[in-house]
């Protein structure tokens, strides 16, 4: 088999490698430049193609002619989407003989769309999986070939839960190969009515609101936890991420307490809006952590603007 693979990150990059493992031609990768000012944590498929000896390209327009004339030119059987930003133009999965499939980070038909990690530690789920289907011109509407679940455990971060995926995209993958390249891979429906969709997410989607309950603002804290761009609150004109937190599940909740950032018995805690306290491991403050001291100051800074 002959496959065109549009990757990016770390599934595009484990998945390109199984597709190289499995003994697949791969005469072109596509993959994407990577963002200014975004905090590189995740493997680069560029690299990953030149370990591997394979021919790779950027797709900065994928309804561009130019692009269509490369995949055209590598003859694919197939065409696969490993965590491509973009979606194919139906001109682009038309040009694959036997199909085009995507690995999406999500149990379809649940979290079609982007960011489906980060949205399932954001909305309390405690399951979420990756799943391999096919392409249409509708994001994530295909037929399921196949996929597998992962937990998400109550204080995993959105990059754990990312990372867990990676894993079961691999292995989904891994498993498929072998009835995508003989032509007889499953087609199971992906019943979009019974799922959900969710857009992408912009940095100040991160705002805390602390009148909200623990629960809430502990699940996007950890949705969005570094090398996500974080959770974070503003007191005066410094911007605050919370970076590491841990829910308390004990005691009484107060709720005469004021919401919001605050120092009691020595220790860094967020109020919320139910009463219930978040403990804060780690504040970031100018990309300098910020510790007890420095956080008291600042409250007691905006308390007296508060007065005057």
């Amino acid at each position: 088999m002959r496959a065109v693979v549009f990757a990016y990150s770390n599934v595009g990059d484990r998945c390109l490698r199984v597709l190289h493992a499995g003994g697949v031609d791969v005469p072109l990768v596509v993959t994407h430049r990577d963002r200014a000012g975004e905090t590189l944590w995740f493997a680069r498929v560029r690299e990953t193609a030149e370990e591997l000896g394979l021919p790779c390209i950027y797709g900065d327009d994928p309804a561009s002619g130019e692009l269509a004339a490369a995949v055209g030119a590598a003859r694919p059987d197939a065409i696969f989407s490993f965590y491509y930003r973009s979606i194919l133009p139906a001109s682009l999965l038309e040009l694959a003989a036997h199909g085009a499939f995507n690995m999406h980070g999500s149990l379809l038909p649940a979290y079609r769309g982007r960011a489906p990690t980060n949205w399932a530690v954001l909305r309390g789920e405690t399951t979420t999986g990756a799943t391999l289907h096919r392409m249409l011109a509708r994001a994530d509407a295909g037929d399921i070939v196949d996929q597998l679940a992962v937990p998400i455990l109550p204080d995993d971060t959105g990059r754990q839960v990312f990372d867990k995926v990676a894993v079961a995209a691999e292995l989904v993958l891994w498993r498929s190969l072998p009835a995508i390249v003989e032509g007889r891979a499953p087609r199971l429906a992906n019943d979009i009515a019974a799922g959900s969709y969710f857009g992408a997410r912009t940095a100040e989607d991160g705002r805390i609101d602390w009148h909200r309950t623990a629960a809430d603002v502990y699940n996007l804290i950890r949705a969005v936890a570094p090398p996500y761009p974080g959770a974070f609150t503003d007191i005066g004109g410094t911007r605050i991420v919370v970076a590491d937190a841990r829910r308390e599940r004990d005691g009484r909740p107060d709720p005469s307490a004021r919401p919001g950032l605050a120092v009691v018995d020595g220790r860094i805690v967020g109020i919320c809006g139910d009463g219930r306290r978040i403990a804060i491991r780690t504040l970031i403050a100018d990309s300098q952590p910020l510790d007890v001291e420095h956080l008291g100051r600042l409250l007691a800074s905006e308390r007296l603007a508060d007065i005057q």
